[in-house]
């Protein structure tokens, strides 16, 4: 993964904007002292109680870098600021827009989705963590064993609001029951018989759509032309949950033709037919899972 910014607590309290945001709200009027503390009026902007965001001994809570955080990325004028937060954060939405409109930023443009916590097994069994006793799994290792690949489409299929458990030896596995390998291996075997093909023929046949009149093919037709409409929804709904569901559709349309009908036969215009309908399919497969950015191999 490559950050185009990374920010540290460390740079923002050097940077002085923790200040300057602490500062920007009491000139606003929307900070007070009480009990030798400096509190943020939160509740005359939404949220269910005020706020502590300098404490008795001087030092800062939580919330001040948050906020010198939050209007330092309004600043930078992004039209729409998506945070992803852990299950333990969902009280700390409200206090953190509260802060955004206090200091008279558009706090609908901030969106919070709270993305819940994945638990790791091995064929259903969980494998077992504490962090008392210093006994985890890191991210590294797991990607160290499964690959980035089944990692990533692992943990898209779920969507950010469902709990996921990660079966380790299932995203190994080679087989259909493996999602992200079921995906791979349709896009690798479209290429093989595209490679079959170009030996096979010497020349190009334009093709006849109108020959494709098999229910499977039929139905791979469908698949393609949901495309479009899967992409927006799921950029309206922040959600790439449902482009895996989709892929995973269109994968099983092609295996199921595939497994119906020969592509290449001595009926050019039905294999012509067959051929364009088959290398829409790659394309679509390579395109979504690019999108995901997970690899589209031509072979496995």
């Amino acid at each position: 993964m490559v950050f185009d910014r990374w920010t540290s607590q460390r740079w923002l309290r050097v940077s002085g904007r923790i200040e300057a945001a602490l500062g920007a709200l009491r000139g606003k009027g929307a900070l007070y002292e009480s009990e030798e503390a400096t509190w943020f009026a939160a509740t005359s902007f939404g949220d269910d109680k005020d706020r502590v965001v300098r404490k008795r001994d001087g030092e800062l809570t939580y919330l001040a870098p948050d906020i010198a955080y939050h209007q330092w990325k309004f600043q930078r004028g992004y039209e729409r600021l998506l945070n992803l937060w852990g299950p333990d954060h969902h009280g700390y939405v409200a206090r953190v827009k509260a802060a955004m409109a206090a200091l008279g930023l558009p706090a609908d443009r901030l969106v919070v989705r709270i993305v819940q916590l994945v638990t790791l097994s091995r064929q259903g069994t969980p494998v077992p963590m504490s962090k008392r006793q210093g006994e985890f799994v890191t991210f590294r290792e797991v990607l160290d064993e499964v690959g980035v690949d089944a990692t990533r489409f692992f943990y898209l299929m779920r969507t950010m609001d469902s709990h996921l458990d990660f079966d380790l030896e299932l995203a190994k596995s080679q087989s259909q029951e493996n999602p992200v390998y079921y995906v791979q291996y349709a896009h690798a075997r479209i290429c093989s018989i595209l490679a079959k093909s170009r030996l096979a023929w010497g020349g190009r046949v334009r093709p006849d759509l109108d020959a494709l009149r098999q229910p499977e093919e039929r139905l791979l037709l469908h698949w393609l032309f949901q495309y479009p409409m899967v992409l927006r929804l799921c950029a309206a709904a922040l959600e790439p949950h449902g482009l895996t569901v989709y892929l995973r559709k269109l994968a099983e349309s092609f295996h199921v033709f595939y497994t119906k009908h020969r592509v290449l036969s001595d009926d050019r215009r039905l294999s012509a037919a067959r051929l364009t309908l088959v290398q829409a399919t790659r394309q679509v497969l390579a395109n979504g899972l690019g999108m995901l950015a997970v690899r589209a191999p031509r072979r496995m």
